[in-house]
């Protein structure tokens, strides 16, 4: 390794605190276990948010991701087995038992087979969809008092909502058709344009928010830009071009980049972090979700409604799904998130952060399918749509650490990443602790022809919140930090590309 090179292009220094000169800590455990960073978990940072926002302990939230996973799956299952039977699928908001709809009661066990708690109901899902249709195509007749409409599969039927005084003009509008519930509400949601998502990026004077990294560039709301519409990033080079826009009747944009910039399959956790995203399972009604956004941060939920249509002053959108996370303006365009899996950007909403709200999210697969996008995520290298090498089973035998100069630090350890998106945490799966200020250095070498990040983070009460990062484009990476007392821990983390790494930490 190039120490000049690495000083000159992927050294990070950053002033934590005063410095001071200690002997270095021995990097002993604490007793605290790192939870395993097998593919599913998810990111501390997210289920920071899901603690705060649901009300739910580390263990909680986790347990509960991991429950929401395995029912979408299941759900997936069923909706195809039971075909033209279907009415829709959610989670009971007290339990967490997967709930699935029937026409058919002859299907029942076959739901409770597949560890689902049936529902026998009139409607199936495509009359629900066809009933909601047939609202949509009378959309300009609507009053600006009716917020928008949505099927309601715990219901079995299609939820009109109307602000107060306007129920008659609601039932007037849907015809007075059986499975049509009418709904009073205070919502009154606008379009919440000037947003960042993920990071912002700006048409002319306006500002909005990237939402997923695509193969050649990215997705964002569709009121954000017209086709032909260039966009600069949040440095204000030029960036890219809106080549699809489609505002009212859906809300997507997907602006297309130029060489300069390069997608990564990462969502920003306004909390110094990032958020990898894995790929686009849709999350069921009733599970949680988590909504990044410039002005409010991350915020999380739970998925309402699928399928809703937003009368917003501008035109009618129809195929939202309907939340209960707050935003506010600065949010819109952003990334939604339910675990590691992507979900949508976001569109607009009623209410705010202070007092709660609705949040409407246009559905992210519906963009990639309608535009033929690739999501980047990072099984598919995180750039470029170039595939990493695939994973191999581990061998007998440790892999053997590359020959490195980062051996000449003080405490040395070595581990091994399988493929893009893989992590591992140091010392050992764990973290240290530092009486007093003192300066840290980190020195990591990888293979040749990879891009492995280090990340250096600090226990916050919370949880562990990344204070510094090399993110160069190789596997040499060096962070350089004056650091206050605290228990910190490093992160490796793999780009693109596998291979075994060499770890040096000391301190002065």
């Amino acid at each position: 390794m190039d120490r000049r090179r690495v000083l000159a292009a992927s050294v990070i220094v950053a002033t934590l605190g005063a410095a001071a000169a200690i002997t270095v800590p021995a990097l002993a455990t604490t007793g605290e276990d790192e939870r395993t960073t097998a593919a599913g978990t998810a990111e501390p940072e997210l289920l920071a948010a899901l603690q705060r926002d649901l009300a739910l302990s580390a263990d909680q939230a986790q347990r509960r991701l991991d429950s929401e996973r395995a029912a979408t799956r299941t759900l997936a299952e069923l909706r195809q087995d039971v075909s033209a039977a279907y009415a829709g699928g959610w989670l009971n908001k007290d339990s967490g038992q997967l709930m699935v709809a029937v026409t058919d009661s002859a299907l029942a066990d076959e739901v409770r087979a597949a560890g689902a708690e049936p529902k026998v109901v009139e409607r199936s899902a495509n009359e629900l969809d066809t009933l909601k249709q047939s609202l949509d195509r009378r959309a300009a007749t609507a009053s600006p008092e009716l917020p928008g409409w949505y099927v309601d599969v715990a219901t079995n039927s299609v939820v009109v909502l109307a602000n107060a005084g306007a129920e008659a003009a609601a039932r007037e509008f849907a015809g007075n058709a059986p499975g049509v519930r009418v709904v009073s509400t205070d919502e009154a949601p606008v379009p919440l344009f000037d947003v960042r998502g993920g990071d912002p990026f700006f048409i002319g004077n306006g500002r909005c928010s990237v939402g997923f990294s695509v193969v050649g560039g990215f997705v964002t709301a569709g009121h954000c830009g017209r086709v032909g519409d260039d966009t600069t990033g949040f440095n204000r080079q030029a960036q890219g071009t809106f080549s699809a826009s489609s505002f009212p009747g859906d809300d997507f944009g997907v602006v297309q980049v130029n060489g300069d910039w390069t997608p990564r399959p990462v969502v920003n956790d306004f909390n110094g972090g990032e958020v990898v995203v894995a790929g686009s399972e849709e999350a069921p009604v009733g599970a949680s979700i988590c909504r990044s956004g410039s002005t409010t941060g991350t915020r999380c939920g739970v998925v309402q409604a699928k399928n809703a249509t937003v009368n917003y002053p501008e035109g009618t959108v129809t195929g939202l799904t309907r939340t209960n996370v707050c935003a506010e303006p600065g949010d819109s365009g952003g990334s939604w998130m339910s675990g590691d899996q992507a979900q949508g950007v976001t569109s607009g909403g009623s209410g705010n952060c202070t007092v709660g709200g609705t949040t409407f999210f246009q559905p992210l697969n519906e963009i990639l399918q309608r535009n033929g996008l690739t999501l980047v995520t990072s099984a598919n290298g995180g750039g470029g749509g170039e595939a990493p090498p695939p994973a191999t089973e581990a061998p007998e035998e440790p892999a053997e650490p590359p020959a490195s100069q980062c051996a000449d630090q003080e405490n040395v350890m070595t581990g091994s990443l399988s493929r893009a998106g893989s992590r591992e945490v140091q010392p050992n799966g764990r973290f240290f602790r530092m009486a007093t200020t003192a300066r840290l250095t980190a020195c990591l070498d990888g293979p040749a022809g990879v891009d492995f990040d280090l990340f250096l983070q600090r226990w916050n009460g919370r949880t562990f919140q990344t204070v510094a990062q090399a993110t160069g484009p190789s596997s040499d990476e060096q962070i350089v930090v004056n650091a206050p007392a605290g228990a910190y821990r490093y992160r490796v983390v793999s780009e693109r590309g596998s291979g075994a790494y060499t770890l040096g930490i000391s301190t002065s």
